[in-house]
Parts: C-alpha cells; structure tokens; sequence
C-alpha cells in the first residue's frame, strides 16, 4: 500500500504543477460572444482607433466632450483691454470648455457682433444658439450646463484653442488693393431737429460706444 501511495505522489505532483502553471485566455468571438479557454485564441478581431479632429496636433478631444463641442459649438467675443473678457478667458480655461475667439477692433467686426446677436456690450458668449451678453459666473455656467459641457475640466493637456481672429472676415483682396485704402468723401450731413446724444466714452482701445 505504501509502496503504490510513494508511485502516485510524483504524478500528483506533476498535476498540481501543471494547473499552477495553467492561464486562462479571453477571446471575442465575431458575434461578439466572450470565451474563456486554457489555449490561446487563434484569431483576434482588429478594432481600428481615429482620433478626433481638435486644434493642436497630437492632441484629441474625449468623445463626449467632442460631441457636446459639435453640436454646441462656443465662440467668446472680445476686445482689447476688456478687464471682463479676461475673466471671461480664464473661466472658459479653468471649466475646460473649447472655444473659439472673435475680436471686435472695427466698424466691420460691430457690424458681425450685432448680426450675431450681440449689442455695445462685452464679453459675449455664443454657446449654439443661447447668447449671454456681459459675463457673469453664474449665467454661464448656467448656460454651459444647459448645452451638456462637464461641469470639470476633460481637456487633455496639450490642448489649444484656435488662434483669435477678427470678428468680420478679412477680405485678402481689399488688403492688397491700395486705392481701397483711401476713404472717399463724405457728404455733409445736414442737421437733424433735436439735442444731439453723445455715446459714451470707450475704456482701452475698444470701439467708441462699447462698455465692458
């Protein structure tokens, strides 16, 4: 009995260290069923990844994120040396939100301003079609929570936004045609009945009219 118990205990031994070697495989099957096996799978499906588009090279929107941006894309209107569109800059910074940047420097980019809903105040933010004129915390975080923006910051850390550029398209053309340069002359205006109104004087180097 001894001796037959002495010929059984390598064999067990064998066993033992066969399944402490042993590795189970997962694999997905083209139905998509899940299996497990103690031999690996002898064909792997290839699942083809592409990043988003974004603004900085290397660098991809979260997928969530992405789609909230598609469907409410944010523009932040400003001009220069406006106290308020910096504040407005570092919360969109801070929140994490993409955007996009329109300066207002000239009668053409007032012009732009107030065919995008805007008025002789700024900072305005865009965010899809909702319009918040001045900013102010509050209301736009209101309004970002609104169009489905995370509350937290999921930029990746090599994110940049899109340069600033002039709220009204720059004309190439009208650039490199000198004669355009020179303004024509204006018609005296007559006078008109009444007390005339004067708009208040702009801060910094924003257009005359503007408040921040």
């Amino acid at each position: 009995m001894m001796k037959n118990s002495r010929r059984l205990l390598p064999a067990a031994l064998l066993c033992c260290a066969a399944l402490a070697h042993a590795q189970l495989y997962k694999s997905v099957g083209p139905d998509g069923r899940v299996t497990y096996s103690d031999a690996p799978p002898a064909a792997a499906r290839q699942v083809e990844t592409r990043p988003l588009p974004s603004a900085a090279p290397g660098a991809a929107l979260p997928y969530e994120l992405a789609q909230v941006a598609k469907a409410q894309p944010v523009t932040l209107y400003t001009s220069d040396k406006c106290a308020p569109c910096e504040s407005a800059r570092s919360f969109l910074a801070v929140r994490g939100v993409p955007y996009a940047e329109k300066t207002v420097s000239s009668n053409e980019d007032i012009a732009a301003l107030r065919a995008a809903g805007g008025d002789a105040q700024l900072p305005l933010l865009t965010i899809g079609r909702s319009k918040e004129k001045g900013y102010e915390e509050g209301a736009w975080n209101a309004a970002l929570d609104a169009a489905g923006y995370p509350k937290s910051s999921q930029l990746p850390a090599t994110w940049r936004n899109p340069p600033p550029q002039g709220a009204a398209p720059r004309s190439a053309s009208k650039a490199a045609d000198p004669a355009e340069k020179a303004p024509a002359a204006a018609a005296p205006l007559s006078p008109s009945p009444g007390p005339a109104t004067e708009a208040p004087p702009a801060t910094g180097k924003a257009p005359p009219g503007f408040r921040f």
